[in-house]
């Protein structure tokens, strides 16, 4: 509690109110928390807030997001993909390989573009594939998600790795390069295009049978499977649909980095983790919106960013991811025992 000049009190939920109007109310929590941060960073960063470092954020936010989905989704059914990653790193070298093997040289912009068509369509046949697989064993082995998608991790894992020799694999044209990386009214096109997938993602999750099936499970898998849903076929379709969205991080990934590499991107499977369930996400399954995964992205990128331009070593920086998961996941413990 605060006064003003005119000695009126008021408070953050004072601040928070004209938000409620538009956003739920945890929803609207994060967005003044986001806001928070973005004051809070301006005030003791110099020049936090311009162009250069808005669009590096925009630029780095858009594949660590679509990780997050592809975390998140399984998580309100009741279950986890710690192999996301592994996918996402899979799609990308399938791209790569199929590219390396067209004759691209000397060819017109038009063929160019319909081999990177042939490719995008191969690395999404592939994350959809192994998410779908994933879905399947889980479905037929009765086993824990957890275990499940930790030895469809370590397969994929290993079997990049065998087939790449370890290294980094390139031969993007660069044409792929130049769209990845391109920008319209100053806004990278990659955050553009994530921002669509998350919208498509929330319609899908919260207007759809599919969407309400999920969160159906996560609350009461045989209870749902009495209300006449198919919890496998269901189960089976909300790993298909994580692996997709791995394969959509492959996209900007290979974008971002002109190469793929099984190495690629794995300390951000605990940033995915702490983005879901700081986004509102139930680790138990049941509840969950985008819109609060988006806001805690944003959130997530303020710090990273702020954190880098204060010179912090990104090796503390994961440390202290993990102390806020833990700290989230208590504070929502307590917050269940107090109900």
């Amino acid at each position: 509690m605060s006064e003003n000049l005119t000695g009126q009190s008021f408070s953050m939920n004072d601040l928070a109110g004209p938000l409620r109007r538009f956003l739920p109310a945890r929803v609207s929590g994060q967005a003044l928390a986001a806001l928070a941060l973005a004051l809070g960073f301006s005030l003791i960063v110099p020049g936090f807030f311009s162009l250069g470092s808005m669009r590096s954020m925009m630029f780095q936010l858009p594949q660590l997001g679509l990780l997050a989905l592809a975390m998140a989704i399984p998580m309100m059914s009741g279950g986890l993909n710690l192999a996301i990653i592994a996918i996402a790193n899979a799609c990308g070298i399938a791209m790569v390989a199929v590219l390396a093997h067209l004759p691209l040289a000397g060819h017109s912009t038009g063929f160019v573009t319909l081999c990177i068509i042939l490719a995008l369509m191969a690395g999404m046949v592939l994350g959809t594939a192994l998410g779908g697989l994933t879905g399947w064993l889980i479905v037929r082995t009765k086993v824990h998600p957890i275990l499940v998608t930790l030895g469809v991790m370590s397969i994929v894992e290993g079997t990049s790795i065998w087939l790449t020799r370890g290294e980094v694999v390139s031969g993007l044209p660069a044409l792929y390069g130049h769209i990845g990386n391109a920008s319209l009214l100053q806004i990278p096109l990659a955050f553009l295009a994530f921002l669509a997938v998350a919208a498509i993602v929330h319609v899908v999750l919260q207007h759809t049978a599919f969407g309400i099936s999920i969160r159906m499970i996560g609350s009461n898998a045989l209870a749902t499977r009495y209300s006449a849903v198919n919890v496998d076929r269901v189960t089976i379709r909300i790993y298909a649909l994580s692996g997709f969205l791995c394969f959509c991080a492959a996209c900007l990934m290979l974008a971002r980095y002109n190469s793929a590499s099984a190495a690629y991107a794995k300390s951000y499977l605990l940033v995915t983790v702490l983005a879901a369930v700081l986004g509102g996400v139930d680790p138990n399954g049941g509840f969950g919106r985008v819109t609060g995964l988006v806001l805690a992205m944003i959130m997530l990128q303020l710090i990273a960013t702020g954190f880098n331009l204060l010179g912090f070593s990104d090796y503390l920086t994961l440390a202290i991811w993990g102390l806020v998961l833990i700290g989230v996941a208590c504070a929502q413990s307590l917050v269940k025992k107090r109900r």
